[in-house]
């Protein structure tokens, strides 16, 4: 199992609390999904809709050296907020082969798995899922 230093924080700081306490945590990252960069908010075109999500997640992709993800999520649904927060930090910076290295079983690592149903981990699976195809889909920087 491979996870960028900032995803491993995450799953280590989910670990450091019982587990009552880590749907608190996640509620906390979803008030931290940084707002899209106006390029996007203004051409939610460009964005890609999360089929898997409940909620209407859209994502973007952006590697120049390093990865940058870029992630919109209701304010209603703070749970699916919190897992898209999640990943663009976690994600934010690193190579394109830490972030393809990323295992596809990730969300169960957070030990989330008794306290949100297995749709929203699915959900969580899904945005990794198309973060990962779309760095596939853009290849290495030049």
């Amino acid at each position: 199992m491979t996870l960028t230093p900032a995803l491993q924080q995450t799953v280590d700081d989910f670990h450091a609390m019982e587990e009552q306490d880590r749907l608190q945590l996640l509620l906390e990252f979803a008030d931290e999904l940084p707002a899209l960069p106006p390029r996007y908010a203004e051409h939610p075109d460009l964005l890609e809709r999360v089929a898997e999500c409940q909620s209407p997640v859209f994502l973007f992709v952006e590697v120049d050296e390093r990865v940058h993800v870029h992630a919109t999520a209701p304010e209603e649904a703070p749970t699916t907020r919190g897992f898209a927060s999640i990943l663009a930090h976690g994600l934010e910076g690193a190579s394109v082969e830490q972030a393809l290295d990323v295992p596809s079983d990730f969300p169960r690592l957070l030990g989330l798995d008794r306290v949100v149903s297995p749709l929203r981990l699915r959900g969580m699976a899904g945005m990794l899922g198309r973060i990962q195809r779309q760095l596939r889909a853009k290849g290495s920087p030049l």
